[in-house]
């Protein structure tokens, strides 16, 4: 991805709120669907760590990334944004 896609993505990304909350189960194969349904319908995700989570949020974004099939676009605090790959292009 280059730097002006990924510039146009966050500033999407930017406008939208979290659709997907982590909390203490971590990431369940429900969660990994629930992202994968999203950027098939969206192109752009937006998923929340909560607090309460054992997960840090860097494992959080490459693995969601690797099991959803989807690129990390951004992550700021506790928030990860996730694209489609073909957005990613």
């Amino acid at each position: 991805m280059n730097k002006v896609k990924k510039k146009q993505l966050i500033g999407k990304g930017s406008e939208l709120e979290p659709t997907v909350h982590i909390g203490k189960e971590g990431l369940t194969d429900g969660v990994v669907e629930e992202v994968r349904a999203q950027v098939k319908r969206a192109k752009l995700v937006k998923v929340r760590l909560l607090p309460n989570s054992e997960l840090s949020v860097d494992e959080v974004a490459a693995e969601l990334s690797e099991r959803s099939g989807t690129v990390v676009v951004d992550v700021r605090g506790f928030t990860v944004l996730l694209c489609d790959t073909r957005s990613a292009r």
